[in-house]
C-alpha cells in the first residue's frame, strides 16, 4: 500500500513570489498498544501479557534515563533524548537564568534499520482536491456527493482531508453545512459523524430523515 500524501503551501513564504509546496502524510489509521501486543505475540513466542509487561516496564526504564539526561537508544528503532526550553526571554545578563529552564519534550531519531523499511516506499497523492487549494461551496459540495457515494458517514477529520481545509476552517464549514439543512450529525458532540440529509450528495428526497 502506499503512503498518500497531499501538497501544503509553507506558511511562511512571501506573497511576492510563488508559494513553495512540500508534502503532507494523509496518517491511515493507527496501531494502538493492544495491536502492537498482538502483533509482536503472533513473531514470537512471548504471551500477549509478556509482552505489554515489557512494554510497561519499556515506558518507565525509558522515562527514568531520560529524567538523568540521558540519550536512550532501542537498536533497531531509534534514539530517544530530552529537550529543554526558556521559559521567557534571557540574554548573557540575565540573572539567575538556571531559574528559566524547564523541560520541552522527548525528541526521536530513527535507527538506519527503521529507515531501512521505507526503501522503496511508494507515494500517491490524495485523489481529493489539494490543500494548496482555495476550495468554494460549490465545489465542497461537488466533493462531498463524490465521497458520499463510496462512504456512509463522514467524521470531522474526513472532512477536513476531502475538502483541503484547515481544522477551524472544516468546522466553520460544517456548522454552516449543518444549518443549510444538508448534513445531520447522527453522533455525539464531542463525536460527531455526518450524513447527508435526504435530498442532498445523492440521498432521495423520500429518504428517511436520519437520526441517533
Amino acid at each position: 500500500m502506499a503512503i498518500v500524501f497531499d501538497w501544503y503551501e509553507n506558511p511562511n513564504a512571501s506573497s511576492e513570489e510563488e508559494a513553495a509546496l512540500h508534502p503532507r502524510i494523509f496518517m491511515n489509521g493507527k496501531v494502538d498498544t493492544d495491536t502492537l501486543c498482538y502483533k509482536i505475540h503472533d513473531y514470537s513466542s512471548l504471551t500477549v501479557g509478556d509482552v505489554k509487561n515489557v512494554l510497561d516496564n519499556l515506558s518507565k526504564i525509558l522515562g527514568e534515563s531520560l529524567r538523568e539526561g540521558k540519550e536512550v537508544h532501542i537498536e533497531g528503532i531509534g534514539y530517544f533524548y530530552p529537550t529543554l526550553e526558556a521559559t521567557g526571554k534571557v540574554t548573557r545578563s540575565t540573572p539567575h537564568k538556571t531559574n528559566k529552564v524547564a523541560f520541552k519534550t522527548v525528541r526521536f531519531r530513527p535507527d538506519s534499520n527503521l529507515k531501512g523499511h521505507f526503501v522503496g516506499v511508494r507515494a500517491s497523492q490524495s485523489k481529493y482536491v489539494r490543500h494548496s487549494e482555495k476550495v468554494s461551496e460549490v465545489e465542497i459540495d461537488m466533493l462531498l456527493k463524490e465521497y458520499f457515494a463510496e462512504h456512509q458517514m463522514m467524521t470531522r477529520r474526513d472532512f477536513q482531508e476531502v475538502c483541503g481545509l484547515a481544522r477551524t476552517t472544516a468546522k466553520t464549514h460544517l456548522v454552516r453545512l449543518r444549518g443549510e439543512g444538508k448534513l445531520v450529525n447522527i453522533g455525539l458532540r464531542n463525536q460527531p459523524m455526518y450524513v447527508p440529509a435526504p435530498g442532498y450528495y445523492g440521498v432521495s428526497r423520500d429518504a428517511a430523515h436520519p437520526s441517533r
